[in-house]
């Protein structure tokens, strides 16, 4: 009984401290003026970006909802880095429609 107490407590406790730490993708989907933002849905794209992205590129990603523009530049640009990049990045895109719409 205590062992599965103190189990309990702990998935607990971690779960407390996911929700009060919002990830970038999610602290910038839910800074961004786009109709129907909730919680729940920037919630839910923030575990596609956990699942599918580096913090490096969720940081990078972040900051296409400041800048959408960005993004273009990043998809048309012939460097390597750039293209290894945005395989990812389309990865979690398509990751985020299916887990989140």
């Amino acid at each position: 009984m205590t062992v599965k107490l103190f189990a309990t407590a702990a998935v607990l406790a971690g779960l407390s401290a996911m929700t009060a730490q919002a990830g970038q993708i999610e602290r910038a989907c839910l800074s961004s003026d786009r109709p129907g933002v909730t919680r729940g849905l920037c919630g839910c794209i923030q575990h596609a970006a956990d699942i599918t992205l580096t913090r490096g590129d969720q940081s990078r990603a972040a900051g296409f909802f400041r800048d959408p523009h960005q993004a273009q530049v990043v998809r048309q640009s012939d460097r390597r880095r750039d293209a290894e990049f945005w395989r990812r990045y389309k990865l979690f895109g398509e990751t985020a429609a299916a887990y989140c719409s």
